[in-house]
């Protein structure tokens, strides 16, 4: 492992790489996990997963931010016992809530799956979800001791492996003991989650103290009260945004199959139909999205940097430049899902129904992309509590459509996606409001929105005609997917450059 600081531009460039890998792998995996475990088990999966969320956020969540922002303070300093003191601070506040949560968890599980979560089904995989979080925060906290540190290469290496393992591992072991009852399934799941949390846990520790063992400790530390102290300021307001957060998702996760049952539908049909829109259509439409983690990498930074120098007039380039990049990314490979979509979701899932709702649930991930450059632009002009109260805000629309609609006979499934649209829709404006305010910045609807978006509709119903064209002729499902997202992505290019976006300048990697 070098000790070489990678430079913004490189770092960004081999996260988007192995990010993309990784979401490629990640999604290959989920393919073959719903046709191994059928949509019912797939929605009892998504109604576990929330918890897990939910004791992140209780347990690890601001930790992990204290951790990476006090070590980069600490090394900036040559303080590496800093460093080394507030992880191991850290580590032990998080066993010191994880134990009694952990343990309320497991003795209480019987009541949380069918009093919270609605379903029994679903109590052996809360179970098994205690030791996979103990394992995540003792991962994540190591992780972002790199990222503090500016060395991306080894978490991000670390998260690739991690990918294949678990694919492997989970499985391996529905292979091995499949047929089984749908609880045992979500088990089986989880279980295979706790194999892969093992190896990246113990991987990034042999990785930390190695480096250690060859750096040394510098420095002369800091004492317990206020280290104690600088790690709660972040800490807390972190993991307290989170965990409202993740307990709106959480609420509007397990009262979706409730509505549904109350609207008339049965209780199995109700968590496989959860199971194909959380769990199958929206993964495959959140596919081409593996650009925006590495876009906010360095955005956020920059940002941050010119605001504090006062160079407003750079903080609003950057700003537009991010935008027209997401643009021209995202709108064209939300209108090829559209098309795609139904025949994709066949020949992937073998699941009609996870074709569903394309349009607006491809709208809303455009929305949702917008969402999450407007909102690395607030944070990294200093306005991280906008960004919370407008994210809460929009969970909490979210969560009052849940509520009214989906409960309404023949409206069911379409009240969730129609408060995701709305509540996504919502966020964007206040977030693009609050950046003009904040930052003077001039909105570019033209090459934000009119010319990608005209561009992108133009391939899309092109490539829809030659969709059906060349079905109709006797070609197969896949090398008419090929063909017509082929020429769409051509002819988009084209109808970009007639209209003078040059795309290469807009996705240059040094900003």
């Amino acid at each position: 492992m070098s000790d070489k600081v990678l430079s913004v531009g490189k770092g960004a460039l081999l996260l988007t790489v192995l990010g993309a890998v990784s979401q490629v792998l990640g999604f290959g995996y989920r393919v073959a996990l719903s046709r191994l475990a059928g949509a019912q088990v797939m929605g009892l999966y998504q109604l576990v997963m929330p918890v897990y969320s939910v004791l992140l956020s209780l347990t690890a969540v601001g930790l992990t931010a204290a951790v990476s922002n006090l070590t980069s303070q600490y090394l900036a300093l040559g303080n590496t016992r800093g460093a080394h003191q507030t992880l191991n601070t850290c580590l032990r506040i998080f066993f010191l809530l994880l134990i009694p949560l952990g343990a309320v968890v497991i003795i209480a599980s019987d009541a949380i799956s069918v009093t919270f979560l609605g379903d029994a089904r679903t109590q052996l995989g809360l179970i098994l979800l205690v030791p996979c979080v103990a394992l995540t925060g003792v991962e994540n906290f190591h992780k972002h001791v790199f990222y503090g540190a500016g060395l991306i290469r080894p978490p991000a290496v670390v998260d690739l492996l991690e990918q294949l393992i678990r694919a492997g591992a989970v499985l391996g072991l529905l292979i091995c003991f499949l047929p089984q009852y749908p609880e045992r399934v979500v088990g089986l799941i989880v279980a295979g989650m706790v194999v892969c949390e093992i190896f990246s846990s113990l991987t990034l520790c042999i990785l930390y103290r190695r480096r250690l063992s060859r750096t040394g400790l510098h420095g002369p530390g800091e004492a317990g009260g206020v280290r104690r102290r600088r790690v709660a300021a972040i800490a807390l307001p972190v993991g307290a945004n989170a965990l409202l957060g993740n307990l709106m998702g959480a609420a509007n996760a397990t009262l979706i199959p409730q509505k549904l049952v109350e609207g008339g539908m049965d209780r199995n049909a109700a968590i496989a139909q959860f199971g194909v829109v959380c769990g199958m259509t929206l993964p495959m439409l959140a596919l081409p999205t593996v650009f925006l983690g590495a876009l906010n990498l360095v955005l956020v930074p920059r940002l941050a940097r010119a605001s504090a120098l006062g160079r407003e007039g750079e903080v609003r380039r950057l700003t537009s430049r991010a935008m027209s990049a997401v643009a021209v990314l995202i709108l064209p490979s939300m209108a090829m899902m559209v098309v795609l979509g139904p025949n994709l979701s066949q020949l992937l899932f073998a699941q009609p129904d996870a074709g569903s709702y394309l349009l607006p649930l491809a709208i809303t991930m455009v929305l949702s992309c917008f969402c999450s450059v407007l909102g690395g632009v607030l944070n990294g002009v200093g306005h991280q509590r906008q960004v919370a109260v407008v994210s809460l805000l929009g969970g909490g629309v979210q969560l009052a459509f849940t509520l009214a609609l989906v409960p309404l006979p023949g409206v069911g499934m379409r009240g969730y996606i129609a408060g995701a649209l709305v509540s996504t829709a919502l966020e964007a404006i206040l977030c693009l409001w609050l950046t003009v305010r904040s930052t003077g910045l001039v909105p570019q609807w033209f090459s934000w929105l009119v010319a990608p978006g005209l561009a992108a509709l133009l391939a899309a119903l092109t490539s829809n005609l030659l969709l059906h064209y060349l079905e109709q002729e006797g070609f197969s499902p896949l090398a008419a997917c090929g063909a017509s997202l082929g020429f769409g992505l051509v002819l988009y290019l084209a109808a970009l450059h007639a209209q003078a976006v040059r795309v290469r300048e807009i996705l240059r990697i040094h900003w």
